[in-house]
């Protein structure tokens, strides 16, 4: 198999690239700080195409590959993990379970907006007292009454939920014993209220919100996909976004890579530049092997993806091994900067907070092990 981008790629991470350094660098440190949600960034996104680069062109996608959504996902998160994890969830667990599930007249009704960036879309999974065992769980419940669902329940933790052009949020529930569904509840339907914005260690810029059911009431025609198959999509949705979580984390790798060098080249201690010291020359280089190899998982797994492969392995890999190679490198860079890396005025304090919740998120680096485990084979629980 080759890793080789084509011209189209390349000329893609330029475009990317070139916007992230000049529209979202100059502030990110800012919006980091004031916990201040960048609409206008989200609206240039779509404005670029990167938000529905993978949709079909009917509802004004791009009709590109997986491969070019994890290129602008890692340039975007190079510079700003906020502003990457807003086109991640964006794509990944806003649209994509509509653009894949949904009836045509669903998809007519949401896709164009939020595939342009006018809107955005969530995906309500996760509950209080839950986490890893999203299934069991699940407490939120819907009930058929007459033509519509009415739904009681909650969920916390929840990407680009509350924002002002936050359009839908696709909720799974119990629609009976041991039945996980999926429903379509529009934004600012009765019943439906969104809490406010966490205070979060790091993805400060991201908005991310609880939210309550308390009997809220939509048409029956809103479930998504067939019912009692909620469970299945959610994890269908999960293995794409494993795969743009550990691009995400490579993006990451590869700021602190450019740093920590920059750094190390610059910055003189005893009469020579600090990367003349092994003990940081060596540790750069094995930061260098790891960038390397995260690449390789994440960009091997997106192809295979492309190719119609089965991806779950090749998913877990990649993320398990992209996004914990993140919190160490951000690690190293804050070692080498020294002092400097202790203050809120380095990027590198940001990326320090932003890597953690990398090896959580989309599934945490014990489920990941997990899904290997067993693909190998293994009988572990």
């Amino acid at each position: 198999m080759s890793f080789q981008l084509t011209a189209e790629h390349e000329a893609l991470r330029s475009v990317v690239r070139e916007f992230a350094e000049a529209q979202i660098a100059p502030h990110a440190a800012e919006w980091d700080r004031t916990r201040h949600f960048p609409i206008e960034i989200v609206h240039q996104m779509g404005d670029l195409g990167l938000i529905g680069a993978i949709f079909e062109e009917e509802y004004g996608g791009g009709a590109g590959d997986f491969t070019s959504l994890c290129i602008a996902i890692e340039e975007i998160g190079r510079i700003d993990q906020s502003m990457g994890i807003t086109l991640e969830a964006a794509v990944g667990l806003g649209i994509n379970p509509i653009a894949t599930f949904g009836t045509v007249k669903q998809k007519k009704q949401w896709l164009p907006d939020l595939v342009a960036g006018k809107t955005l879309a969530a995906f309500g999974l996760t509950e209080p007292g839950g986490g890893s065992d999203a299934a069991g769980a699940t407490r939120t419940r819907a009930v058929l009454d007459g033509d519509e669902w009415v739904i009681n329940g909650s969920k916390v933790f929840i990407t680009n939920s509350g924002s002002e052009i936050t359009s839908v949020i696709t909720v799974t529930a119990l629609t009976g014993d041991n039945e996980i569904s999926t429903i379509i509840v529009p934004a600012g339907t009765p019943g439906l209220t969104v809490e406010p914005s966490y205070d979060k260690l790091g993805w400060r810029a991201s908005d991310t919100h609880g939210f309550v059911l308390e009997d809220c009431r939509v048409p029956a025609a809103n479930l998504l996909g067939e019912r009692g198959r909620g469970f299945q999509q959610f994890l269908a949705t999960l293995d794409d976004g494993r795969i743009a979580i550990a691009a995400l984390a490579v993006g990451l790798i590869q700021a602190c890579v450019d740093m920590s060098v920059e750094h190390a080249v610059s910055r003189e201690a005893f009469g020579k530049p600090i990367g003349a010291n092994q003990g940081l020359a060596f540790q750069l280089a094995d930061l260098d092997v790891a960038l390397e190899s995260a690449r390789l998982l994440t960009y091997k797994a997106a192809a295979m993806r492309d190719a119609g492969q089965p991806i779950k392995q090749a998913a877990a890999r990649a993320k398990l091994h992209a996004t914990e190679a993140a919190v160490a490198a951000t690690r190293v860079l804050t070692q080498t900067l020294g002092g400097y890396g202790f203050m809120e005025s380095s990027p590198a304090a940001r990326f320090y907070r932003d890597a953690k919740v990398l090896e959580i998120g989309e599934g945490t680096s014990e489920i990941q092990r997990l899904v290997i485990a067993r693909g190998l084979g293994l009988p572990v629980l």
